[in-house]
């Protein structure tokens, strides 16, 4: 099945990467799924690239058709709700844990929210993710690809090679490696 009539998933624990991948894949010509009614912000300042009704997909999948040979953020929660009656190709966002909770954290504190122990969202995580990765090789209608965001940011050339062999060619690298800012990975796990 060709990319073009399948739907294109960016997924991950929340601050994972996602919004990064969507614009690499904007910028390499994959037209994005998005409302942009959640706007830029001083965390992800090139914007989030959501699209509210992902969050009704159990309930309501009417939308999927449309976005077929489009790319489409959804938390990693929500992949479960995706019907079999679609073909879709998978890039999962895998990030430092200490990372994506750190980040989480600090945008949740500039929200004026408070988030929950640490201790346990690392807990809940960690076993949301091991169940998680149980569960997609057993979907037939699932092609996936994991993307390490922080060997992304590392050695950009090489992974955006795998990104876009894994979608057929359909995004230019040259494009999506344009899209890579690292000044905007500001939360890094300590190397200590």
């Amino acid at each position: 099945m060709s990319t073009s009539s399948e739907i294109i998933v960016v997924s991950g624990l929340p601050r994972s990467g996602t919004s990064l991948m969507m614009q690499m894949l904007d910028r390499g010509g994959i037209p994005a799924v998005t409302d942009e009614l959640r706007t830029p912000d001083v965390d992800n300042p090139r914007g989030y690239y959501e699209f509210e009704a992902v969050k009704r997909t159990k309930q309501d999948a009417s939308w999927l058709p449309a976005a077929r040979g489009r790319a489409v953020k959804l938390v990693s929660s929500l992949l479960y709700d995706l019907p079999a009656t679609e073909a879709y190709r998978v890039l999962f966002m895998q990030r430092d844990l200490e990372e994506v909770l750190e980040s989480q954290e600090k945008m949740l504190a500039r929200l004026g929210n408070s988030a929950a122990p640490r201790d346990k969202m690392r807990a809940a995580f960690r076993v949301h993710l091991e169940r998680l990765y149980e569960w997609l090789p057993q979907q037939s209608q699932m092609r996936v690809l994991m993307v390490d965001y922080n060997r992304l940011l590392l050695d950009a050339p090489t992974e955006v090679r795998s990104i876009s062999d894994f979608l057929g060619g359909r995004a230019t690298a040259e494009s999506m490696l344009a899209a890579i800012d690292p000044s905007l990975y500001r939360n890094r796990a300590s190397t200590s």
